[in-house]
């Protein structure tokens, strides 16, 4: 589960292994060994991990489907605008769900 949420992840920030290496100081082979079920990181690393997603550990690891959003250092007004944009997604995604 791992190796498939960290690559979907990645992605979703629109960037590559290498780019993503550069993040957490580790090399683009190490990436590319974690998103390959080659290897598992180490507890810190999984800690930098998390904290470049914005994610639990228990969502990386597969314990749970959660996958909350970090808000912490935000304004309520800012708040505000995401739990917006959260409902308009959700409305599009019912209207889309209608269709089908």
């Amino acid at each position: 589960m791992f190796y498939e949420r960290i690559k979907e992840l990645r992605i979703s920030l629109g960037i590559n292994q290498v780019e993503f290496g550069r993040k957490l100081h580790v090399t683009k082979q190490c990436i590319s060994n974690w998103e390959n079920a080659n290897i598992q990181p180490s507890i810190d690393m999984l800690t930098k991990i998390c904290t470049t997603f914005s994610v639990s550990a228990d969502y990386l690891l597969g314990l749970t489907n959660d996958c909350t959003l970090d808000v912490s250092g935000l304004s309520s007004e800012q708040i505000l605008h995401i739990q917006n944009v959260v409902s308009d997604i959700r409305k599009l995604n019912e209207k889309t769900a209608r269709k089908d």
